[in-house]
């Protein structure tokens, strides 16, 4: 398989090239990242010297660059994770998620269909098994309250500009199933942690912070839920899904590990002062409460009982053994 992996300098899309490149070594990745603020080519060290893989920095929504990656290295499949995704900043310059999220989906869609379909259902000779699997998150189905999940049949609700622009892709790529039979899955997964995260997002800036001896801020009175998906068993549930899911079907994929955001910052605070204790005290005295973010959903959690009971996924990590593996490969970078 010659794969367009796009989004594969960022968090999730390097660690599964990781993953993927290891466990596939026969098969090629070719990885489009415009490097943007969440791309980083230092997430990839330790393969961009493979034979198999290949980066071109790059824009999604430039027709022409995406056309000739298709064309240059034959791609007959795409693993779409290329997204603006911190919601903070989608709220303050919302533009360029509806650009990046919405428009350059529908770019790689078009290009794909251009590429394998001699017409409406009608796959060209040699792509009958080309896939575009389309990675998205739980948030488009907006606040859950203190009770109850997240399903595939739950209504989408999107609480923000974030939020909306993905709601929108997933339903462009169901569209292009519905319409020219494309060969598309869809993933929706709840938040994940692990190494390579943006140092904006919460577990890095929790772990930063409190290095660095400065306020570990938390929004509102941190009551805010989360289901928690090391990244790992996301990519693994990403590979599963690629191969193995039902075409024009969309599944969802959790961690099992609901946490309040104020029992993440005291969970990490407590390795820390274990794995490097402070000269006096604790982590936890600098925890500082600040005004909540603007539309914060309440909380997120996530039935994955589909893709279980169907592909046979399961998170192998729990939030005490992958937080564990996290806070420690966060101290060796901040160190």
């Amino acid at each position: 398989m010659n794969i367009l992996v796009t989004g594969g300098a960022g968090f999730i899309g390097s660690n599964f090239i990781h993953y993927f490149l290891n466990a596939n070594p026969n098969d090629q990745i070719i990885n489009l990242d415009l490097l943007t603020y969440a791309g980083n080519l230092e997430n990839l060290k330790g393969v961009e010297n493979y034979d198999n893989y290949h980066f071109i920095k790059g824009n999604i929504c430039d027709v022409s660059l995406v056309e000739g990656v298709f064309t240059k290295y034959k791609v007959d499949n795409v693993i779409h994770f290329a997204a603006e995704s911190h919601v903070d900043k989608s709220i303050e310059n919302p533009e360029n998620f509806i650009k990046s999220n919405i428009e350059g989906t529908f770019v790689l869609l078009e290009t794909a269909k251009k590429f394998w379909m001699k017409s409406v259902n009608q796959p060209k000779e040699g792509y009958a098994n080309s896939r575009f699997h389309h990675i998205s998150t739980d948030e488009v189905y907006g606040s859950l309250g203190s009770e109850g999940f997240f399903t595939e049949k739950t209504p989408y609700a999107p609480n923000s500009p974030y939020s909306a622009s993905k709601a929108s892709s997933d339903f462009l790529v169901r569209s292009y199933h519905h319409t020219y039979g494309l060969n598309v899955v869809t993933s929706n997964c709840s938040n994940n942690y692990g190494p390579h995260q943006h140092d904006e997002k919460l577990i890095p800036t929790i772990i930063r912070k409190a290095l660095k001896g400065e306020d570990i801020p938390i929004y509102g009175d941190g009551t805010n839920v989360r289901d928690w998906l090391y990244v790992e068993d996301h990519c693994i549930g990403i590979s599963t899904i690629f191969k193995h899911g039902k075409t024009g079907e969309t599944y969802l994929l959790g961690g099992n590990s609901e946490q309040t955001n104020i029992e993440i910052v005291n969970q990490i605070c407590q390795i820390l002062d274990r794995l490097l204790p402070k000269k006096q005290g604790s982590y936890l005295d600098q925890l500082a409460f600040v005004t909540d973010r603007a539309g914060h959903d309440f909380r997120y959690a996530i039935d994955f009982s589909k893709v279980s009971e169907e592909l046979g996924w399961n998170p192998m990590q729990n939030i005490n053994t992958g937080m564990e593996k996290t806070v420690g490969w966060y101290i060796n970078k901040y160190n």
